[in-house]
């Protein structure tokens, strides 16, 4: 996979993380499967848990998955109480 416009497969990415994981080197990967050693610590980063709570965690790209849906949900909240407003000033 070594043009840029590629994209990875999920399957990749996390053989590649488990492969770091495993004390591989980014030197190793990057020479070995085509990957930039930034590219590779980023999925390293995405995929390193995120302590919740006592027995709960999650990884750095369900967060960010998260905080978009929180922030398209707040957005729809807008809309539908600007609607409400606008709803409610009318006389029927």
């Amino acid at each position: 996979m070594s043009n840029k416009s590629e994209r990875y497969t999920e399957d990749f990415k996390n053989t590649i993380v488990e492969l770091y994981k495993s004390s591989k080197s980014l030197s190793k990967l990057n020479s070995k499967h085509g990957a930039s050693k930034s590219t590779i610590k980023s999925w390293v980063k995405k995929s390193t848990p995120i302590q919740i709570d006592n027995n709960k965690t999650i990884t750095t790209a369900d967060y960010q998955v998260l905080m978009k849906k929180m922030a398209r949900l707040e957005k729809e909240n807008e809309i539908l109480k600007k609607a409400m407003a606008i709803f409610s000033k009318k006389n029927w």
